[in-house]
């Protein structure tokens, strides 16, 4: 089973985070509320990096390695050419990709069917590693839009950015703003997910 904790957020800019450090380990009934978040449209709304599985290697273990990506805006985002990146250089390529608004994709490390909700990246190994890694997300650009990162300290399998002690500093000026749920999905005003497309890896 996987355990919702607060990460610590990278951004372009380097943030002074030492004053946040009690806070992080507060679950998230103890912080009473969500943290500000300053205007994010599209960012990472959750990870999960590490199951307890026998074979790392089977398509299943695979799918069960996630990046959840939201658009927290009421209007469609085009994700084409946007990059998911670890910190090794391992890259997966948004290609064709319109995520609706107030909506949100997971993006699997294995090999599946590309749906309104589900992206696949094909790979036959993990590409998150389990101790410590960073998920980047930039656009088309190549400009930074959001990272979320995990260390050695870290004991739980999942992260999910919507804790009460999470750390979010996300670079993103547009000035829209949003509500989201607690299991890394992102259901619209009308109940629905959406998003259209591929993407490709290297």
């Amino acid at each position: 089973m996987s355990a919702s904790s607060s990460v610590r957020r990278t951004t372009a800019v380097a943030a002074a985070a030492t004053a946040l450090v009690g806070a992080v380990t507060l679950p998230a009934a103890a912080a009473g509320h969500r943290p500000v978040r300053p205007h994010a449209v599209v960012f990472i709304s959750g990870v999960r990096h590490d199951r307890q599985v026998r074979d790392d290697r089977a398509p299943r273990s695979l799918n069960e390695q996630w990046v959840d990506i939201t658009n927290d805006s009421r209007r469609p985002v085009s994700l084409e050419n946007w990059t998911l990146t670890d910190r090794d250089g391992h890259t997966y390529t948004f290609s064709r990709t319109r995520l609706a608004g107030r909506a949100t994709v997971r993006v699997h490390t294995g090999a599946g069917r590309d749906t309104r909700t589900d992206l696949y990246q094909d790979r036959r190994t993990r590409v998150w590693d389990v101790d410590s890694d960073t998920a980047t997300l930039r656009d088309a650009r190549g400009r930074f839009v959001d990272s979320v990162s995990w260390g050695h300290d870290r004991h739980d399998e999942a992260t999910d950015r919507r804790d009460g002690a999470a750390r979010r500093h996300v670079a993103d000026h547009r000035g829209l703003d949003g509500h989201h749920g607690l299991d890394g999905r992102h259901h619209g005003l009308d109940g629905h997910r959406g998003l259209h497309g591929r993407g490709h890896r290297h």
